[in-house]
């Protein structure tokens, strides 16, 4: 379902991804489909890639090799087709909440336009009641609340997130994760969420893509065709599917983490 004002997903096909670094290749021969308005998550190893491949799908980084092509139309509305979220929240701390928010259209649309569209991602969001607070004064979760109402105000075709949670403690991670469930259900934009953390794959991800450890490669892609709206923490489908995400990535997990000990040795 589309949210009030904001333009629909569009799909993301990715045939032969690869990338290097120099002499380092951290992708390879990469073929995966985004389907419009679905959450595509991408998980793995640490140093697999994924934070590359969010580059190369968002238009960041040029492929050494592949292509990815976008189907369908972008709304009118529409200010930029690719819009991110970061794990840090880059807020300007002389800006307010609203003021933040409506950074990202100033040069394109006139100050009513602004502030009408700035109005509803706020509503979307739940920061109506903060749009006059300034970043200090807001806790770490609604700071990066701020920062996903920033990247909707654009209605951005294909939402890209990496990590937007792993900056966050514990208590308040499980917190945002229930209201990314249904802020994503609302917007109805086409999410690519890069995560290490399991069971935020599970909760969010209609696919899930699983990442070798370097050069990353696709693995396995699960599935789950369940409307996010009925997913939660507690749910014993889903901690079945978290263990067979683990059992695939496991081993690639810790040779990454032996690399990472003898480089540093």
């Amino acid at each position: 379902m589309t949210g009030p004002g904001l333009a629909g997903g569009i799909g993301l096909t990715l045939r032969g991804i690869s990338h290097a670094f120099g002499p380092l290749t951290v992708l390879d021969d990469i073929t995966l489909t985004a389907d419009p308005g679905a959450v595509l998550a991408l998980v793995g190893p640490s140093g697999c890639g994924k934070s590359t491949l969010l580059g190369i799908m968002g238009g960041l980084i040029a492929p050494g090799a592949g292509t990815v092509v976008s189907q369908g139309a972008i709304a009118d509305d529409c200010l930029n087709p690719f819009a991110y979220v970061f794990q840090d929240f880059a807020l300007l701390p002389w800006r307010t909440v609203a003021g933040n928010v409506a950074l990202v259209l100033e040069r394109n649309l006139a100050r009513r336009d602004r502030a009408d569209r700035v109005a509803q991602v706020l509503a979307l969001t739940g920061l109506t009641d903060f749009a006059d607070a300034w970043p200090r004064q807001l806790s770490g979760g609604m700071r990066q609340r701020v920062g996903i109402a920033r990247a909707l105000a654009v209605r951005p075709a294909c939402l890209l997130m990496d990590e937007p949670l792993s900056a966050l403690d514990a208590q308040t991670r499980a917190l945002l994760l229930e209201e990314f469930s249904e802020l994503i259900a609302r917007a109805g934009t086409t999410t690519i969420y890069v995560t290490h953390n399991l069971a935020e794959a599970v909760r969010l991800g209609h696919q899930i893509a699983v990442l070798s450890r370097r050069p990353g490669r696709v693995r396995h892609i699960t599935r789950i065709d369940r409307p996010l709206a009925g997913r939660n923490a507690d749910d014993a489908d889903l901690r079945a599917i978290e263990a067979d995400l683990w059992g695939m990535i496991r081993d690639d997990a810790a040779a990454a983490e032996r690399e990472r000990i003898d480089a540093a040795a």
